[in-house]
């Protein structure tokens, strides 16, 4: 049986100034992606992805637009390699590629969701700091205690919300600044290794995005999803995704809704044996991290691809 492959996407925060430029230079066809998103968008993807400074890159409107584009054009070296996706999952922003690699969504269609949900939180975003005297909301990463002790301590926080269910010791809160800076104090008395505030722009995966899905379901009113191609999970249930109706709701769901990682690496992981491979597909090594840390960690190791030494590394 010739090998399977499945395709992990990664979210906000694994943006990083100069991403992809190796790639783009060694493969034409990374290239061409590129390109092509600047054509769509209207955006120099080039001097955005490789000449913006750090904060300007972490905006909303900014790194999902990035970290897509490059996930993306890798998966396109990676076609043109022969591998491809039988399987696709996306940590948050992630989904969005994965939905393309999955056939939900087409080249130009995720491209133009992805610009126009980046634009809505980052508004939306703004809206929040500027209704709390100019301090920023975002997320933190609490290491070091179980999502229920995190739970909890958001229980007894106003506007701090568990967001990012990533593992059984790493919890990511959204929250407004202040809420944030409560839980971070309270995380570390409680026992947490590290309570990170994050390179983020806003409080995603939380109610406090309400008005951004509300805005973001207009959006993508006339847009198709169609029903997948290849095995494809969710972060809304943590679960399969089996219909495109599905998937388009929970599109919305998802900027409210926490991302249920650990369900869904569990989920991939009923169907992997031998024959699978798992590739981490986009900037950055916060999935591989997370995965090698689950009970399939030892049998299914996962390399990120996101240079070309890792691309040439597959053949």
């Amino acid at each position: 049986m010739s090998k399977k492959f499945a395709f992990l996407f990664p979210g906000q925060g694994a943006q990083e100034p100069g991403m992809l430029k190796d790639i783009c230079e060694a493969f034409p066809e990374a290239r061409a992606v590129v390109d092509e998103v600047s054509k769509i968008t209207g955006v120099d993807m080039p001097k955005l992805m490789w000449e913006s400074e750090k904060e300007v890159l972490s905006r909303s409107d900014n790194s999902q637009l990035a970290i897509t584009t490059a996930s993306l054009a890798t998966m396109k070296v990676l076609e043109s390699k022969g591998i491809t996706p039988s399987a696709s999952m996306g940590f948050s922003l992630g989904e969005f590629p994965a939905l393309y690699a999955a056939g939900v969504l087409s080249f130009e269609d995720v491209i133009k969701v992805v610009q126009k949900r980046g634009q809505i939180m980052q508004k939306v975003c703004e809206e929040i700091a500027a209704a709390n005297e100019g301090h920023a909301p975002g997320m933190t990463a609490v290491i070091g205690l179980s999502q229920d002790q995190v739970k909890d301590l958001c229980s007894g926080i106003k506007d701090a919300y568990a967001a990012n269910l990533n593992s059984s010791v790493q919890t990511v809160v959204s929250g407004t600044f202040d809420a944030l800076t409560e839980l971070e104090a309270k995380a570390k008395e409680a026992g947490a290794r590290r309570a990170l505030r994050l390179a983020v722009a806003g409080p995603f995966h939380s109610p406090l995005m309400q008005k951004a899905a509300d805005e973001f379901e207009k959006a993508i009113a006339d847009v198709k999803f169609n029903d997948p191609k290849i095995e494809m999970f969710s972060n809304v249930t943590g679960a399969k995704a089996t219909s495109g109706e599905e998937i388009k709701k929970n599109a919305v769901l998802h900027l409210t809704n926490p991302v249920r990682w650990t369900d869904e690496e569990a989920v991939l992981g009923s169907i992997l044996n031998k024959d699978w491979q798992v590739l981490e597909v986009g900037p950055g090594k916060v999935l591989s991290g997370l995965w090698a840390k689950t009970e399939l960690g030892e049998t299914y190791k996962v390399p990120s691809i996101n240079t070309v030494d890792s691309i040439n590394e597959l053949n």
